[in-house]
């Protein structure tokens, strides 16, 4: 319960599911954890509450990472919190668009970019001052990037793009000590992925899906802590497929 101990960590996204889930797991391993949202005010501080009525520590913070300059924003707050040391850093933050290649606007595929794929990229390159040998990175990939599943094109492109990043950024920066793996998660039972609360819903991620049931943001937050905890420290430039083995 205590392999985080001592350990600060920020959660892009964290006030609702999958990031929320993150920052719990974190929190429930030792974890200090800076909750972060664009949005959800009101669910980061109940995501802050939850972690502290555990004995936890943890602190809501804001930035619009689909600004151009959000996550310069957004690390330079972290700094003034953390300090000299971050060891966890966990871009889940991410936004999705169902729509076919012809209906897809630029100003749709510029904003997919722009929060799926700038913000973290930007993020590790503007906290790597404080980034230190032992750091974990984890990324947030999805099912969409090796797989078709619905009309997603632009949206899977940004997470094929994480998986690249995932490659070189573990490359770069193992040499500094500092871990880089990505989640790729297939349909969890989020606000995202809302479809699955209806039963046609329900039967199309079970019929991709060799584990039957719905997953639930904790499947995956669970493996995110993981790879930010040293049980994973031989693990790095992977991408874990975290999907009930969706799309064998």
């Amino acid at each position: 319960m205590n392999a985080l101990g001592g350990k600060t960590a920020l959660v892009t996204g964290a006030s609702r599911g999958i990031g929320r889930a993150s920052a719990l797991a974190l929190a429930k391993g030792g974890a200090q954890v800076l909750v972060h949202y664009s949005t959800g005010a009101h669910e980061a501080k109940e995501v802050v509450k939850e972690i502290l009525s555990l004995g936890g520590r943890a602190q809501a913070i804001s930035a619009d990472l689909s600004k151009a300059d959000g996550a310069h924003v957004l690390s330079q707050r972290v700094i003034d919190i953390v300090g000299a040391r971050l060891d966890i850093l966990v871009a889940n933050a991410g936004i999705s668009k169902a729509a076919s290649i012809e209906d897809t606007t630029v100003e749709d595929f510029d904003r997919l970019f722009a929060v799926n794929v700038r913000a973290p990229f930007f993020l590790v390159q503007q906290l790597l001052p404080v980034l230190r040998e032992g750091s974990s990175i984890v990324l947030l990939s999805s099912l969409a990037a090796r797989a078709a599943v619905g009309s997603l094109p632009a949206y899977a492109s940004t997470k094929g793009a994480i998986d690249t990043l995932v490659t070189h950024f573990a490359a770069a920066l193992g040499p500094r000590g500092i871990r880089v793996n990505a989640v790729a998660p297939g349909v969890v039972d989020t606000d995202m992925s809302n479809f699955t609360r209806t039963d046609a819903g329900r039967e199309i991620a079970l019929g991709m899906q060799a584990i039957k049931r719905v997953a639930q943001p904790t499947d995956i937050g669970d493996v995110v802590a993981f790879l930010a905890s040293d049980d994973a420290r031989w693990i790095t430039g992977d991408t874990v497929k975290v999907d009930g083995g969706s799309k064998l």
